[in-house]
């Protein structure tokens, strides 16, 4: 018999917490505006750093082509992102929040903060500190 616990195998713990303490905050974009998790990621590259292709998308946020692929027609057909067509490379289109988009980026950015201040509030600054520290930086280690 092994004396392995799951409870204390770090990545198990990580996935704990990232679904935990995101489904209060998936509760607010769903409600609010009918959005899935891939959807308010999409909607918040757009907001945060501008035009983006989906491919773009992909790499920055870590996600298949397929899901931000059908994000894209969701966020489209809500009227929160429109396309533009690449004419170098017609197989690209360019991505822009509208202004509905803007709107819903720019509320949800602010409930994002607030929700953030939330999960801080737990730790004290120190603990919040190299928390973000530590999460960044496996956030960061290459793909085995």
């Amino acid at each position: 018999m092994s004396d392995f616990d799951l409870r204390d195998f770090l990545p198990y713990v990580l996935n704990m917490a990232a679904e935990q303490s995101s489904i209060e905050f998936q509760k607010l974009y769903k409600d609010r505006y009918g959005m899935l998790r891939t959807e308010w990621r999409v909607l918040f590259h757009l907001g945060r750093y501008g035009t983006l292709t989906a491919k773009e998308i992909c790499d920055r946020a870590n996600m298949h082509k397929t899901k931000v692929s059908r994000a894209v027609a969701r966020l489209e057909s809500r009227r929160f992102i429109a396309r533009q067509e690449v004419e170098e490379d017609r197989r690209h289109e360019r991505l822009d929040l509208t202004k509905a988009g803007q709107a819903a980026y720019a509320d949800l950015s602010a409930a994002a903060q607030a929700f953030d201040a939330k999960l801080a509030a737990q730790f004290s600054p120190e603990e919040e500190a190299i928390l973000r520290r530590c999460l960044t930086r496996l956030a960061a280690l290459p793909k085995v």
